[in-house]
Formats: C-alpha cells, sequence, structure tokens
C-alpha cells in the first residue's frame, strides 16, 4: 500500500506522522508524496486559529481533488474538534480523534501493530524510515496534552490532559533515530516544559535532558517552545554541552502585565524580563524566539503601546504574531470587548515589522563568525557548486556554494552576509572545503 501523510500545524504534529510514516513502513507500506499514486492519504489536522481549520479543510480538499479514489484518514486537533464536520467532507473515510491516533493504521487497515524494530529491517527498509519525511532533523514526541488554562487557547479540549511519555522509552527511540542517521532530534510537545509533572516529577525535563545527552551520541538536540515559567533555573546550565542548540521558544503572548493576566498567562513583564537576562548571561549567543498574540480581548491602544514597547525591549531573534481568533470553547471567546479585525491587522502588521528588524540585528550579530551548520537541502547549482541550505546552532537560516551536496552533514561555516532573500550566505571552514576539494 502507498500512503501519503500530510500535516498541517505544529512540530507535534509533524513529529507524529513521523512516527506514523515509521509506523507503515515498518509494517511494509510505501510512503509517496503524490497523491495520484496513493492508496490511502492521512492528513493530521490542526485547530489552533480559524486559519489553521481552514488549512486543514483545503489541504483535505485539495487532496481528494487529486485522487478522488484514494480514502483519506483525518486526526488531529480538527478531527477531534469537529468529526462530523469532517465526516461529511468529499473523500473522507476515516475520521481518527487524537486519543486514537497512535493506533491509526490499525483502523484503517484493520491489521494488528506488530512490533517491529527498525534494526530488523533491511537496509534499504532503513534508509527509507530516514528519509520518510524528506528532513535531517527528527521531532520526537515527549509529551502530550497540557494542564494549563490559557483563556485563548483550544489546544487543551483538542489534546486532554498533560501526559508523559517515560524517559526511558523516549532515550530508546532517541537512540534509534541517531542511529538511522539523524544529525538532530527537537523535542516536542504541547506543553514540554511540563514533562513529567503528571508523574509527580517538577524537574523531569532537566532528568530527560541530562540522559539524552548522556546515553545518546545526537550530534544536535534542540528544544521546540517552551513554556516560560516553572523552569528549574538549573536547566540552562545544561547548555555548557555544545550539542545542545543556542536556541529558545519561549512564548510570551502579550508584553502587557494586564493583558497577559485577562490570558491567565502564569509570567509577567518582571518575570520574562528576569529570565531573558538569565539566559543571555549564560548563552549570549542564544537565539530567543516568541509568539504573540495581537487583538486579544479587552486589547486597548494603550495596552498595545505597552506590548510593543516591551517586546522591542526585549529584541527577539524571531517573532511569530497572529491575531486573535476565538475559538468556541473557549474563555475569551465570550469576553467582551472583542477587537475589529481591521484593528488586529494593523496591530499585527506593526508587530511583524518590528519582529524583521530585529531578526535582521540579531543575524548581523554573526557576520564573520564561523558557526556549526546542519546542511539540509540543496536548492540548485551554479558552475562553482551545489547551493547548500542549513541552520546554524541558533537557528539563522545559511546557504553556501559546494563541489557536492552537503545534506544530512554537521560543519563549521563562516557567515559571510545577506543574500537578496535574507538568508546569510557562508563559506566552508578552510579544512573541510579542502576535504570536499
Amino acid at each position: 500500500m502507498k500512503v501519503l501523510l500530510k500535516a498541517v500545524g505544529c512540530r507535534l504534529n509533524q513529529s507524529e506522522m513521523d512516527s506514523l510514516a515509521r509506523q507503515f513502513l515498518a509494517h511494509g507500506d510505501a510512503l509517496t508524496d503524490s497523491p495520484a499514486e496513493a492508496d490511502l492519504m492521512i492528513v493530521n489536522t490542526c485547530a489552533v486559529t480559524q486559519e489553521a481549520v481552514r488549512s486543514s479543510r483545503q489541504s483535505i480538499n485539495r487532496l481528494h481533488r487529486a485522487n478522488p479514489n484514494a480514502p483519506i484518514a483525518v486526526t488531529g486537533c480538527y478531527a477531534h474538534l469537529a468529526p462530523e464536520a469532517v465526516r461529511q467532507m468529499a473523500g473522507v473515510a476515516y475520521v481518527v480523534d487524537n486519543h486514537a491516533k497512535e493506533s491509526l493504521r490499525s483502523i484503517v487497515t484493520g491489521e494488528p501493530l506488530a512490533a517491529v524494530q527498525p534494526f530488523d529491517l533491511e537496509p534499504i527498509a532503513r534508509q527509507a524510515l530516514l528519509g520518510a519525511g524528506g528532513r535531517t532533523r527528527a521531532f520526537l514526541k515527549v509529551q502530550d496534552g497540557c494542564d494549563q488554562h490559557c483563556t485563548f487557547c483550544i489546544t487543551r479540549v483538542a489534546r486532554g490532559k498533560g501526559r508523559s511519555r517515560s524517559l526511558a522509552e523516549i532515550v530508546a527511540e532517541a537512540q534509534m533515530l541517531t542511529r538511522l542517521g539523524y544529525q538532530e532530534l527537537v523535542l516536542t510537545g504541547v506543553h514540554l516544559s511540563s514533562y513529567g509533572h503528571d508523574l509527580g516529577q517538577r524537574d523531569a525535563l532537566l532528568h530527560l535532558l541530562r540522559a539524552l545527552l548522556s546515553e545518546t551520541d545526537v550530534p544536535r538536540l534542540r528544544l521546540s517552545s517552551l513554556e516560560p515559567w516553572g523552569l528549574p533555573r538549573e536547566l540552562f546550565n545544561l547548555w555548557e554541552d555544545r550539542r545542545l542548540c543556542r536556541h529558545l521558544h519561549l512564548p510570551l503572548q502579550s508584553g502587557c502585565d494586564a493583558t497577559l493576566k485577562r490570558m491567565a498567562r502564569r509570567t509577567s513583564q518582571a518575570a520574562f524580563r528576569a529570565l531573558i537576562a538569565e539566559i543571555r548571561t549564560i548563552m549570549p549567543d542564544a537565539a530567543i524566539a516568541t509568539d504573540v498574540i495581537v487583538g486579544f480581548p479587552g486589547e486597548t491602544d494603550e495596552e498595545f503601546a505597552i506590548s510593543r514597547a516591551f517586546i522591542e525591549e526585549i529584541d527577539f531573534a524571531a517573532l511569530h504574531v497572529f491575531r486573535y481568533s476565538p475559538r468556541e470553547g473557549t474563555p475569551a471567546a465570550r469576553m467582551s470587548n472583542q477587537v475589529p479585525e481591521a484593528v488586529k491587522r494593523a496591530r499585527a502588521e506593526t508587530l511583524i515589522a518590528l519582529g524583521e528588524r530585529s531578526a535582521r540585528r540579531f543575524a548581523e550579530r554573526f557576520i564573520g563568525q564561523t558557526r556549526p551548520v546542519l546542511w539540509e537541502a540543496v536548492s540548485g547549482a551554479t558552475p562553482q557548486g551545489f547551493l547548500n541550505n542549513g541552520y546554524t546552532d541558533n537557528f539563522l537560516r545559511v546557504r553556501c556554494t559546494a563541489p557536492r551536496v552537503l545534506s544530512n552533514t554537521l560543519t563549521g561555516a563562516r557567515l559571510l552576509g545577506f543574500a537578496d532573500d535574507g538568508t546569510l550566505l557562508a563559506e566552508l571552514e578552510s579544512s573541510e572545503a579542502a576535504q570536499l576539494a
């Protein structure tokens, strides 16, 4: 059976699809990117915003138009929250909620899942596992669900309470992914910083990172989004190990204390400022990214101005801006003083421009320096060589010309300056360039 996998939304969704890919391959199925070739198409949907719902529905519709004969299995947050609406869509044969997602193959085939280890497979099949997602980074899910009550968030409803995987299980999967050849693992979860809390272990994330660094040979380890509260202070000392990427995504959501209070976020300007100062003392080269929601109910011009000033003060390396989207079933959707769409749009444009400037300033700091780069893809070729694209440990996008394809390799690269598209141009370290000549 040829299977097409499509993930919409967050890294956690992608991590789940990577696991499904390995599951299908381990049972002898094949993966395809072509809808015309697919015998089955699977869409892992998102519902964090109304735009995410639209993207999920559009993906389903596009796949059905491309191959009306292939059944579509839909899972993820949108399928969980609106199963009847999904079931009525053309081409949808299966609707699988989030709690049954790991058994999706059994649901659609009627066959029990076999415990097949990747290293029991032939080398060609093992290589297919590495290439299942077409990437050099693997997303490793360590927990699901959330016990917070942020007033804007539907994810807690869609994903349920926080549930952590065992440390031993995560380490075993990390070892497997490393043996398969992945150069970077990205730890993902709905509320990653709460890992282990459901097991009564408040410092479990700290112990998990220590175990992954001591019990695996993974060249690079990156964390996805971390809620900026309740983090043990010893955690950041682990970044003395250079395998931990200098990149932290700490979702702020607003830079105004009054707005944060209505959002039921467990942080404030003072607490967030202190956290950033501590991180930058330990890792001055760290890229600190964040998410911000504009137009939250009751956000006045004054609150937005306060938020904007604080965001500018922190000077993030990357700023992801979202217009508030009412989600039925959340407290914020019932709040008065909803902000007009035109105001949301104008505020978003202001912060996007601010974020672009701060991202440029951050990248400029490293021009002339040599950084470790994981090369991920090739975008073309010139008479001088292949155009290799990758990311530094602090998540700067770079491109260099080399005589061969560098995908899935780690090298040092000296950052030279900006290309027209904002990518940093780089050259390989002289010793590594000589080996390729």
